[in-house]
Formats: C-alpha cells, sequence, structure tokens
C-alpha cells in the first residue's frame, strides 16, 4: 500500500521526485514527504569534495500539500532524493509520522512500503542504547537502526539491517556521506528500477517512472540495489553482485492518463472493450482445416506444461474484486470440466489447514500480483504441494513469479483504486481457461466447445453494447444515490456479479451496500425491506429468471424500490421493475463479463453525485500489500 520513489542524476531532484508521487497517488496514503541531499557549499572549508545535507519536508494530507510546501522553499534542491506516499498503519496520519524517517544522527534518511513485524523488540532494545524516536511508526526503527550498524561502509550497514527485519519492505535510503547515492532493498513489497542515461530510479510501480523511462530492472526478494546516477548494481542476500535483466516496458504516459475524463475510473470503464480485446484475441486460433471449414481453439502458450489431467478438484483464492471473479470462475470451471471447484478468500484460506495436495490445482488471481494475503495463501498451498496457476495483470510482479504457471490479463495499466478492467479482463481469463481445461479433459463436445470460442470472440463488441445500452444510467443514480443502505440480490452467476456490483458502489461511494443470493432472501434480510429501500436485482441467468421474479415481487410487496439489471429484449421485466439496466443477450456462462458494466457506471454516477473522491475513496489502496 502507499508509494515510494527515488532518483539521482543530474537534474533536479525534487520536482522528479513530485510528479512520480502525484502518479502513484491512486495506491492510496494519507501524508507525502520528500527528502534530498543538498550541497552545503561548493566545497569545504579545507577545499575537500562538496559535503551533502539532508533535507526533507513532509506534509498531511494529499500531495497538492506538499508541492505548495516545496514550491514555498526556494533552496530546496538537490539532484539525489527519495519520496513517499503513507497509508497509516502505525501512528495517525501526521507529519511526524509521514516519511521519509531521519536517523538521530542525521546521516541517514529512509523511506518504506510494508510492515515490520519485530519493530517493537528493535525499537526497545535501540532505546537501550539511548536513541531516540521522534514517530510511531515502525519505519523509523529501520533507519534508527541502520546508523547504529554503520561503521563506515553503507551497504554492509544496510545488509546487516535488513537481516533484522521480520515481514514486508520495499526500502530507498539515502546517506549524508554518500552523495548521489541510493540504495534500495525489497522483501515481500514491489520495487523496481528505472534505468536512464545519466540518471537512475527507483518506484513501487512503473507509473512513477514511465514518462521518464520505460527500461526497468525488477528487484527480487532479499535483493540489494545500489544506485548512481551512472550505473545501477544489485546484489543478493550474502552480498554477492549479480547480473539482473532489463525489462522494456511497452506502454506509455498517455496509458497513465486520464485522456479528457474526468475520473481515471471512467476512463477505465469506457476502456473495457478494447482491454478485453487484447485480453482474447491472442489467445484465439483460427485454422483453414482441408475441408475449407474453419476449426477455433484456445492456446495458452504460457501454461503448456499444465496437464489438467493430474488434477481432481480446483482451488481458487484471491482478495475483494478478484475473489469475486473467482466466485464467477468456479461456476463455468465447475459447469464445463466437471470437476469440485472451491473459492475462498485468500486472508481466510491462510490462516486454516486446507485440504490439498499435488493433484489440487490452485488458481491465484490478483490485478496487481502484489496481494500480500492472496501471496501468503498461494505459499501455503505450494508447502502441501499443491501447483499454483497465477491470473495477473502486473508483469513481473511477486505473484507471477511465484506461481508455478501465469496468464497475464494484458488489461493494461489500472489507475483508479475501484477496479473495472481489471475485473472483466480476469473473468474474461477464467472463462477461456475453463474452456481450454474442458477440451483438455474432452468434457466439451466440439459443437459447444466452438460456440464458447465464438461468443467469447464477440465479448468486447458486447461489452461496447453494454456502454452504449446505458446512456440513462446517470438519471437512475440521480434518483438513488442518497439510499443511505441498500441490497444487490441475484442467483447463481448473477449471485456472483451482485457481490461485486455492491462492493464497486460501497468502495467510492461510502454507502451501505449488501449483496445476498436472492433465495436467502426470506432466511432473515426481508426484514430489513421497507418503504424506499433500493433493492438492485440481477435477472440476467435466464434459468433461474422466474425465481428472481418471485424474489422481486416479494420486496416490493414491503415498499421497496428495485432497479433491475436484465437482457436486452427482455420485455417482463419492465413490469416488476421501477427503473431497468440492460446488457446484450450472451452465453449464460461469459454474461457476468458483460452485466457488471452498468452496475459499475452506476457506483460511478452515485459516488459522483455524493461528491465522493472517486480514484482515491477514502482509506483504501490500490494495491494492498500488508495484511
Amino acid at each position: 500500500m502507499c508509494g515510494i520513489t527515488g532518483y539521482t542524476g543530474i537534474n533536479q531532484a525534487g520536482p522528479i521526485l513530485l510528479e512520480g508521487l502525484r502518479r502513484l497517488e491512486y495506491r492510496g496514503y494519507d501524508s507525502a514527504g520528500i527528502a534530498i541531499q543538498s550541497e552545503k557549499s561548493a566545497e569545504t572549508e579545507n577545499g575537500s569534495a562538496p559535503a551533502s545535507s539532508i533535507k526533507m519536508l513532509k506534509a498531511t494530507g494529499k500531495v497538492s500539500h506538499l508541492v505548495e510546501k516545496f514550491e514555498a522553499e526556494p533552496d530546496f534542491k538537490g539532484v539525489c532524493g527519495i519520496g513517499h506516499t503513507r497509508w497509516a498503519t502505525h501512528g495517525i496520519p501526521s507529519d511526524t509520522n509521514a516519511h521519509p524517517h531521519l536517523s538521530a544522527d542525521g546521516k541517514f534518511a529512509v523511506v518504506h512500503n510494508g510492515i515490520i513485524e519485530n519493530f517493537a523488540e528493535i525499537r526497545a532494545e535501540l532505546q537501550k542504547y539511548g536513541i531516540e524516536f521522534k514517530s510511531e511508526t515502525d519505519t523509523e526503527v529501520i533507519v534508527q537502526l541502520l546508523a547504529y550498524n554503520y561503521k563506515g561502509n553503507f551497504k554492509k550497514a544496510l545488509m546487516k539491517t535488513i537481516a533484522r527485519l521480520t515481514g514486508s519492505y520495499a526500502i530507498g535510503v539515502i546517506s549524508d556521506e554518500y552523495p548521489g547515492t541510493i540504495f534500495a532493498a525489497k522483501q515481500a513489497s514491489p520495487l523496481i528500477i528505472g534505468v536512464g542515461i545519466g540518471e537512475n530510479y527507483f518506484a513501487s510501480d512503473i507509473t512513477a517512472l514511465v514518462s521518464n523511462t520505460k527500461n526497468v530492472i525488477d528487484l527480487d526478494d532479499g535483493e540489494v540495489a545500489e544506485i548512481t546516477p551512472d550505473e545501477v548494481k544489485v546484489f543478493d542476500h550474502t552480498g554477492k553482485e549479480i547480473d539482473k535483466e532489463i525489462r522494456h516496458i511497452n506502454w506509455d504516459i498517455a496509458s497513465a492518463e486520464k485522456s479528457g475524463y474526468e475520473h481515471f475510473m471512467m476512463k477505465e470503464i469506457m476502456e473495457q472493450p478494447q482491454a478485453l480485446k487484447a485480453t482474447i484475441e491472442p489467445r484465439i486460433k483460427c485454422e483453414t482445416l482441408n475441408c475449407g471449414d474453419t476449426d477455433l481453439s484456445i492456446v495458452f502458450d504460457e501454461i503448456k506444461g499444465l496437464d489438467m489431467k493430474k488434477f481432481n478438484r480446483v482451488h481458487i483464492t484471491a482478495c475483494g474484486s478478484a475473489y469475486h471473479a473467482g466466485c464467477v470462475g468456479r461456476s463455468i470451471i465447475e459447469s464445463l470440466c466437471k470437476i469440485q471447484v472451491e473459492a475462498e478468500v485468500a486472508s481466510e484460506l491462510r490462516y486454516r489447514d486446507p485440504v490439498m495436495d499435488d493433484k489440487t490445482l490452485v488458481i491465484v488471481i490478483s490485478q496487481s500480483g502484489e496481494t500480500a494475503d492472496t501471496i501468503a495463501a498461494m505459499k501455503e498451498c505450494k508447502y502441501k504441494g499443491a501447483t499454483v496457476l497465477a491470473i495477473v495483470n502486473v508483469v513481473g510482479s511477486s505473484i507471477a513469479k511465484l506461481a508455478d504457471h501465469c496468464i497475464y490479463t494484458w488489461a493494461g495499466p489500472e489507475i483508479a483504486v475501484a477496479t473495472t478492467k481489471g475485473y472483466t479482463t480476469q473473468v474474461a481469463v477464467l472463462a477461456m481457461f475453463a474452456v481450454w481445461a474442458a477440451g483438455e479433459l474432452k468434457t466439451i463436445s466440439h459443437g459447444a466447445y466452438t460456440s464458447l470460442i465464438l461468443d467469447i470472440m464477440h465479448l468486447p463488441e458486447r461489452a461496447q453494447r453494454a456502454l452504449d445500452l446505458n446512456t440513462k444510467v446517470k438519471k437512475m443514480a440521480d434518483k438513488y444515490y442518497d439510499n443511505q443502505s441498500l441490497f444487490f440480490i441475484g442467483r447463481n452467476m448473477d449471485y456472483a456479479v451482485a457481490l461485486e456490483g455492491s462492493l464497486k458502489l460501497k468502495e467510492i461511494s461510502y454507502l451501505h451496500s449488501e449483496a445476498y443470493a436472492a433465495g436467502e432472501l426470506k432466511h432473515g434480510t426481508i426484514a430489513l425491506i421497507e418503504p424506499g429501500r433500493l433493492v438492485v436485482a440481477l435477472c440476467c441467468y435466464e434459468k433461474l429468471f422466474e425465481k428472481t421474479v418471485s424474489n422481486i415481487q416479494q420486496v416490493k410487496a414491503r415498499g421497496a424500490e428495485v432497479l433491475a439489471v436484465a437482457h436486452e429484449g427482455n420485455r417482463s421485466i419492465f413490469q416488476e421493475a421501477d427503473d431497468v439496466l440492460l446488457v446484450p443477450q450472451t452465453d449464460a456462462l461469459l454474461v457476468p463479463v458483460i452485466e457488471i458494466i452498468p452496475l459499475q457506471l452506476f457506483a460511478y454516477y452515485v459516488a459522483k453525485k455524493n461528491g465522493c473522491d472517486i480514484d482515491k475513496p477514502k482509506n483504501l489502496a490500490k494495491s494492498v500489500t500488508v495484511e
């Protein structure tokens, strides 16, 4: 959660760091700060090389507050520095608790993402040596311990320091005695190094760097990097220098800009047809047979070594929206592959003793590929002998590296905290995987296999149709925005989508919203239905349409207002619901990809009407890298 960035080169570091922090705002934060090495003078009194000192600026609230402070300090200059956006875990949001943190002797400054689990132990030990702490944070123990360990060698002191740390961290450090040098280290928290010409960078993710460089080095767990303007050296946990591959990023700064939209979320909702096309098209192979017919197939080049015949069960695990995608995937895989499938929240799975072995396939899903609970859950599953298949968006992320097999969604960068195209492309990948696996297991007829592939190929245009059909959704949001508590209901696939629709609304509009299996209403929830209460009813699972209509009638009889989501051409729903959102007809197994789109729009416009910070909702972060 939150973000860190650093720069060393020939240009002024301040503006570069502030721009990097601005691009990391989407990750979630409540304060920000920068530290810069600034030259004291051209030379010291005895004519030696220029000395340097570390200056810091911090601000609670938005990065814009930090920018105001920076602009009021014309002498805040230097060509090497580090920056941080903090999401409070230890201590309230305040200027004192904001990063960077400075050692008691003033020689070191550090920024840190993650959690130091043994910070209390280290803090108590250092206090016995007379070291005074200024903040409530776990991070300050890093810089104080580093200063305590320093005996003239920066790298050795840092490596000795991180060897004491338990937990997760991505660290950037500068020292008063090493002008132009930044050290960075990583363990279970994302960190990449940007490679330039005469200047180099580090950051939590590529969005902070892409306007300056597209060449990056992925730092792995346990590694330490020494970054100067002219070179980057990487060392393993023993201190031995290692060669690292430089990876080229193939998306540009326009991908991380709003492109004329008021919010990133709306831009990303509108990008879903293109994102689905990027996800689907490269995996559909079309071959012309000798008879002239066309043979379609799904090909995942990245999982060619995955043998579905060895598994007798599938376990899907994820968090948040990715878990909801997994709930959809459970139904699709079970239906097509005739194999037992479970879906479980990763934060629960990691703390129980799940029954699995080498005949279990575990599918882990994460947009960022850095979700802490999901990483912990997949490690537990691997320990028990399971094979792990990851579905992620971020190339080179921790989950992608840890998994036995990985499928990338290729959705492109997603900046808004509330996922949209991340979710729909995850569901699309799960659907394609289910069809592919059914083909491998021979649990599907050739006709059904081909028909489903054709429907998958049409998902991008049907996503566009879902956008085009719902031009009046803003008016519906204007009508219902002041409902302080509402319910989403659905059956089977519709229930899985209801979970995501409800989450989307609550996380950006701050309204209380709950999703229920429609058949459960009469087992307690209907007691909460009262006149004027909004119930969003998902009605696209046509096998159980009449059952859902019965539930609509039950809540209507108690005074509820109903907003329904139904297939285009369904006329009967207009007799039951007060308002209707429409989606195009598609196969029942694939409709969740399309059905969520009008609910994303509804959530967006409700949040906008309520004056909420849509891209950066309070208390939330894009990449949840802490427990």
